[in-house]
């Protein structure tokens, strides 16, 4: 929260007065803990030796070894949140993934979907406007 925080001060001129600040910081925390997930993911393993002297046991850092997506929503969202994401279409589901998860770019998306990039847009606009329409009291 604190690294968040401070993340938001110093780009804060980048905040468009007027939109959502709550969207704004939620997306830097989610982009925060994307960053540090994938830098978790890049450093090397532990040997953990037994009391026997046998055979080291590699073991990662992290520990976690589920894939982001279900890290990302047990950690940062809200079960209705999660369940809202759950059952959305699989191609909505999917770009909404891709991009706002894992922080690709549309046309990265696109690339990995296999779709035109105006297909991908209408896909995440569509699936944005839906967790928008479930989630708004």
């Amino acid at each position: 929260m604190q690294e968040t925080l401070t993340r938001a001060w110093t780009s804060f001129h980048r905040f468009t007065a007027g939109t959502n600040l709550k969207a704004w910081l939620f997306r830097i925390m989610m982009n925060a803990f994307i960053n540090s997930y994938r830098k978790r993911q890049r450093e090397p393993l532990l040997l953990t030796s037994t009391i026997e002297g046998l055979a080291d046991i590699p073991r990662h850092i992290t520990g976690d070894s589920r894939p982001a997506e279900e890290q990302v929503l047990d950690r940062v969202l809200a079960a209705e949140v999660s369940a809202a994401l759950r059952d959305l279409p699989a191609d909505f589901k999917t770009a909404f993934y891709l991009t706002d998860i894992e922080g690709f770019s549309y046309r990265e998306a696109a690339e990995i979907m296999g779709s035109p990039l105006g297909t991908v847009t209408s896909r995440l606009h569509r699936a944005r406007y839906s967790l928008r329409s479930r989630l708004t009291p």
